[in-house]
């Protein structure tokens, strides 16, 4: 496993090649404000929901493939104890952190990008990724046991986030006019949902260095918390990158390729990446939600016709094929596509 960047850091060495992206496609910090449609999910939680709403979700999706969510259940004050765990992990002595550390070839724990090629540039970032949903699948041995009360926090969160994705699963079904659980159904009894805990130390080229390389997602939706005060999140809309403005008691939510292929390309999978920060450090908390692996996902009945005809195989295993291709620096989703 490579070394974590705290670590780089620490022992004050010089800035690795690995990390450097030479095509001149490094962080650009100065790019426009994105706008975010804000929707209000206690006015999508009813079957009576406003039209108006959902129409918000529909077109946000569509657009931008992302909404902030707002009045989502959450107090700010148990999203601000979030954060301080996450800060406090990190804030650990290097041999508490490697506790926790992944095994090789596997994804789970503490540690920073799996190295698959000797041409791979790095990410800027160390991050502990954590399985939480179905319940018996979570790995304990990788669940920090400092601070104390981070593994409560994690199983209270995953709960209100398991409510979070069902209220949108069903009104992004809502706002295409099918039947509520459509997109629902394509999940499985045991549908996954794991946790990344970001980390993104103060870098000296943000120029030259991205704190996660540019992709999209392999989930159906992700949810994230960002970071109260630091901006580094960019998505890609017509080919020009756009800033994440932070909107503290916000969620972010973000379509993945799964609900892409489910919507038939209806709602697109954006392309975003982090960027680093040479003044201050930056933490952010993903939960990607993702079908049931054995399960098959494809476009839904209700959305292929003569104008819109099948644009996707059925797929299962749909993360496996991410990580593959994601790594190699290949959009995912084109081996999906018919």
């Amino acid at each position: 496993m490579a070394e974590s960047v705290q670590e780089l850091l620490i022992n004050g060495e010089e800035l690795p090649e690995k990390y450097i992206h030479k095509d001149g496609d490094g962080g650009v910090l100065d790019v426009p404000l994105m706008e975010v449609p804000v929707v209000d999910l206690s006015l999508l939680a009813s079957s009576l929901t406003s039209r108006e709403e959902l129409e918000k979700l529909r077109s946000a999706l569509s657009s931008w493939g992302c909404f902030q969510a707002i009045n989502h259940g959450i107090t700010s004050s148990f999203l601000d104890k979030v954060r301080e765990v996450t800060k406090q992990f990190f804030a650990l002595p290097v041999g508490e952190k490697q506790k926790y550390s992944r095994e090789v070839d596997e994804i789970e724990g503490y540690g920073n990008d799996m190295i698959l090629s000797a041409q791979q540039i790095l990410d800027w970032s160390d991050r502990l990724y954590l399985t939480v949903n179905p319940e018996d699948q979570r790995r304990l041995k990788f669940w920090p046991e400092i601070p104390q009360d981070f593994r409560d926090l994690l199983h209270d969160y995953t709960f209100k986030i398991k409510m979070i994705n069902e209220v949108v699963l069903k009104a992004m079904a809502r706002s295409l006019n099918l039947e509520d659980n459509c997109f629902l159904d394509q999940y499985g009894k045991r549908p996954t949902m794991t946790a990344r805990f970001n980390y993104y130390p103060k870098c000296p080229r943000p120029d030259l260095v991205l704190g996660v390389k540019p992709h999209a997602d392999g989930s159906a939706i992700t949810i994230l918390l960002q970071d109260k005060e630091v901006e580094g999140l960019q998505f890609q809309k017509d080919n020009q990158w756009n800033k994440v403005p932070i909107i503290p008691e916000a969620l972010l939510i973000n379509v993945g390729d799964q609900v892409e292929i489910m919507s038939n390309g209806i709602f697109e999978s954006p392309v975003h990446r982090v960027v680093t920060n040479s003044e201050r450090e930056r933490i952010s908390l993903a939960v990607f939600c993702i079908p049931e692996p054995e399960k098959e996902i494809q476009p839904v009945d209700g959305l292929v016709n003569k104008s819109r005809p099948r644009l996707y195989k059925k797929v299962k295993n749909y993360v496996d094929i991410y990580f593959q291709n994601y790594q190699q620096g290949k959009r995912p989703i084109d081996a999906a596509k018919i």
